[in-house]
């Protein structure tokens, strides 16, 4: 195996260099334990960024990725799938939306969400009815139109001109008032702003914005790429603020480490895309719907979810123990905890070190295990945390 120096020269050889990478190359991993090509370990408290919701090579979904790898890897979204068809109900039954899109990525069933509130809005209410209005500090993805949504200034840098047709609010209901026009079609949220430093929504604004929308005809979206899935302790975080969207999007966990992107919508909007209108090369492809259908097994489950919040509840009371923790906020086992003294970053660099893996997102650590993470997973990560903020290693 090649040695770590000649992996990371191979890479800024040939790689564009738009990640900042952490000092290390993994090569393998089980559960929540990564290896690199030392043969070293660690515990991952990111999951790929809340990717592998079942952690590394659980051996039942790789068992179901195996088998559909092995029997049809792809096929044209020009012929029936059943695979895809099977993953389309089960998303549907247990969130009660009524039609799905698959994509490949979130960013990509973001912009299916835009195009379907657009196409519903110019419609029912006319041609000019096609303006988006998502929050300040939010992020939807980095396509060109999903960085125009992106409520953060950072990220428009060096990259316009953006797509026309989107505005911004403050996460209050005053503010959305004074941006909302007679050309609004939708709101597109974050429950939870991951990228934003894991900041919750507060509740009773939700629950105001969701009666808002619907009084005068406006789409409610929710993106859910990060939050979904599990994530929060609920299949998606919209059951926890007692809501119903009209359009949610998902990512991330939903296929358990292969790339998808899913928009899921009401009845009501069930016919506004006909043929021809979207598609996705990939969208749908048949290894990656076995692999979401294989993660959906365990994720549906109530027993499970439960399991999941109470380990959210479990990581959150001893990261508030910790000397070196000032506060934490989050849901479930997305959950983001500031530093009283150091930034996230170098924190997170000293931790990669010690052998534990873990997030940044502005000026708090950023914690999205495995779903599956076990009690003494997560005890040993804490106890690299715990080191590192106290100078011990």
């Amino acid at each position: 195996m090649n040695t770590l120096e000649e992996i990371k020269e191979q890479d800024h050889r040939y790689l564009m260099q738009t990640y900042g990478r952490f000092d290390v190359a993994l090569v393998a991993g089980h559960g929540a334990t990564a290896v690199d090509c030392d043969g070293k370990e660690y515990i991952d408290f990111t999951s790929g960024i809340g990717v592998n919701s079942l952690g590394y090579s659980d051996p039942i979904w790789a068992r179901a990725v195996a088998e559909q790898a092995a029997t049809l890897q792809h096929t044209s979204n020009l012929y029936y799938s059943p695979v895809q068809g099977k993953l389309a109900q089960r998303l549907c039954e247990l969130t009660g939306f009524s039609r799905v899109f698959f994509g490949n990525s979130g960013a990509e069933a973001n912009e299916c969400a835009i195009k379907l509130a657009r196409k519903y809005g110019t419609e029912t209410r006319g041609a000019t009815c096609n303006q988006i209005l998502t929050l300040n500090n939010s992020f939807h993805g980095r396509t060109v139109t999903t960085l125009a949504a992106t409520g953060q200034e950072v990220f428009h840098r060096h990259f316009t001109p953006f797509t026309p047709g989107f505005a911004y609010a403050e996460p209050n209901l005053e503010s959305v008032k004074a941006n909302l026009t007679d050309q609004t079609c939708a709101v597109l949220i974050e429950l939870i702003q991951g990228e934003g430093g894991v900041l919750p929504l507060e509740p009773k604004f939700v629950t105001a914005l969701s009666k808002l929308c619907a009084e005068r005809d406006i789409l409610l979206m929710v993106d859910e790429v990060q939050t979904g899935a599990g994530r929060t302790g609920r299949l998606y975080c919209y059951q926890n603020y007692g809501i119903q969207p009209d359009v949610i999007t998902s990512a991330k966990g939903i296929a358990g480490g292969l790339p998808m992107g899913v928009c899921l919508c009401t009845a009501r909007l069930k016919d506004v895309l006909g043929a021809g209108m979207h598609g996705s090369t990939f969208g749908g492809n048949p290894v990656a719907c076995a692999g979401a259908l294989a993660v959906l097994e365990r994720v549906g489950n109530e027993t499970f979810l439960r399991e999941v919040a109470q380990k959210g509840s479990y990581l959150a009371s001893r990261l508030n123990a910790m000397d070196g923790i000032e506060l934490v906020r989050g849901m479930g086992l997305m959950l983001g905890a500031k530093p009283k003294q150091g930034s996230a970053k170098e924190i997170a660099a000293a931790c990669v070190k010690n052998g534990l893996l873990i997030l940044t997102a502005k000026d708090v650590l950023r914690f999205l295990p495995p779903l599956t993470i076990t009690k003494e997973e997560l005890d040993k990560g804490l106890a690299v945390l715990e080191q590192v903020l106290a100078g011990e290693k």
